[in-house]
Formats: C-alpha cells, structure tokens, sequence
C-alpha cells in the first residue's frame, strides 16, 4: 500500500486567505448581504461598547456609526484599553474592506459595457467573416486576380 498523500503545506497554509476572498467576493458580488454585514456589524459593536464604556445603548449606537464612518466627532470616545481595541477594529474593517467593497460594486455597475457583443454575438460574427472570406476568394479565383500579402483565412474553431 501506498503512503497517504499530504496536502502542499504552502497549500494549507494558503486555504484561509481563500475562504476569506471568497467570503469578501461573495460579500461584493451582493449588496443586501453587505448592507446586512454592515448592520450586524454596527450593532455587535454598539452592543459591546455598551459594555466596555457603561454607556446607554443609544450612546454606543450614536458612537458605533460615527467611528465607522470615520466622522469622528469626538463627542464619545472609547477610554478602556478594549473599547480602543474595538474601535481600531471598527476603522479598520471599515476602512480597508467594507468601504471598498461598496465601492467596487458601485464602479463595476458603472464600468459594465453594454454595448459589448455577447458570445453567440462574437461566433455569429465570426462564422459571418469566414463566409465573406470565402466568397471573396471564390470570386478572386474566378476573376484570376490573387493578393500573396493577404492572410490566411481563420481557421475553424475545433471542438467547440
């Protein structure tokens, strides 16, 4: 019997990174599913904020949005070493994935080329050019007339 096989280490170590890229691909590819995310997130730290800063729970929603917003006002702010920690995290989450994950949708709802040809669009015309090609030449070798600089026609596409 042959030893089991083990998995690439560098593969293992690898298959976090992917499931959280998939999770933020999935997260960008929905914005209802963002904006949930961006609820549950505001009121987990709303709701821990409360707690770290014996603050009422409107005070610590007040400050959860304006921290993630990073408005910042400085009318609430964290003065326990886990309520700082939070808020580091909050900012950060904020800035670096949940904003440009909002941004990236709405820019590629706006990059999207409508006027691209589809691919039924792309065979049919390709398959229309190798039609005229042909033609042409059947009509050039009735006419004598050959062109040597002229390419060859495109080859039919196998297999597809």
């Amino acid at each position: 019997m042959a030893p089991p096989v083990h998995d690439d280490p560098m593969r293992l170590l690898l298959a976090p990174f992917r499931a959280i890229y998939r999770g933020l691909v999935w997260l960008a590819n929905s914005p209802p599913t963002l904006i949930l995310s961006y609820l549950i997130l505001i009121v987990t730290c709303s709701v821990l904020y409360h707690f770290f800063e014996d603050e009422s729970y409107g005070d610590a929603l007040w400050w959860a949005v304006v921290t993630a917003s990073t408005v910042g006002y400085g009318d609430i702010s964290p003065e326990t070493v886990q309520g700082r920690f939070m808020a580091a995290l909050l900012i950060s989450v904020m800035v670096l994935i949940v904003v440009p994950l909002i941004t990236a949708h709405f820019a590629s709802k706006l990059i999207v080329d409508h006027d691209a040809f589809q691919h039924d669009e792309q065979e049919e015309l390709k398959n229309n050019l190798r039609q005229v090609r042909r033609l042409l030449e059947e009509l050039a070798a009735r006419q004598g007339i050959t062109a040597e600089d002229s390419a060859a026609p495109p080859a039919e596409p196998s297999g597809r």
